[in-house]
């Protein structure tokens, strides 16, 4: 296999199809190989080399491979960890992640996997958080390029006001997630 190659599973959910994409080798086993992206299927296109497909968008020149089940431990360990997350009955993620980005962007994803569970933050306290709380537009364009949404949860971050601002599976898909949050802690 060609060692730019990342491979795909897609996963119904209830806020529509998501692809969930790794790297390394569909070998079966956990080692080598981490979850690179989440994305939107807004166009529910999965075929390589279609323009309008979110995947090939952004792993740009990658051979996407799609797996089955069995084919590749660390995307069936992630598909079983989001279904137990739509479930209600995840609340933490433990994947290998590699997201790529800026070493600033670097920062604010890790700092986004600290916010609980349910709880909500707004950009100027994440700014705060990472040192300079006069950045909450940068920080905020950093969550905007976050690879790996839900596991990387930049659905947590809120406007000032309390408003749900920006986010790319649309604002419906992040209050559906945020209340989906509040529902859960509730049933516990």
């Amino acid at each position: 296999m060609n060692s730019s190659s990342l491979y795909r599973r897609t996963v119904p959910s209830p806020i529509g199809t998501i692809n969930v994409v790794a790297t390394g080798s569909a070998t079966g086993t956990l080692t080598g190989g981490a979850i690179v992206g989440i994305l939107w299927d807004a166009a529910a296109a999965v075929s390589d080399g279609d323009a309008h497909n979110p995947v090939e968008r952004q792993f740009s020149g990658r051979t996407i491979i799609d797996a089955t089940p069995g084919d590749h431990d660390i995307l069936d360990l992630a598909v079983i960890q989001l279904e137990e997350y739509f479930a209600g009955s995840r609340i933490d993620f433990d994947l290998p992640l590699e997201p790529g980005g800026t070493a600033f962007q670097q920062q604010a994803w890790a700092m986004l996997r600290t916010i609980p569970f349910g709880e909500t933050i707004t950009y100027g306290q994440q700014a705060a958080e990472m040192g300079d709380a006069r950045k909450a537009r940068a920080v905020g364009s950093a969550n905007g390029q976050n690879p790996i949404p839900i596991v990387v949860p930049c659905h947590r971050v809120i406007g000032s006001t309390g408003k749900l601002t920006g986010f790319a599976g649309g604002l419906g898909v992040k209050a559906w997630l945020l209340e989906h949050e509040r529902f859960t802690l509730m049933r516990r």
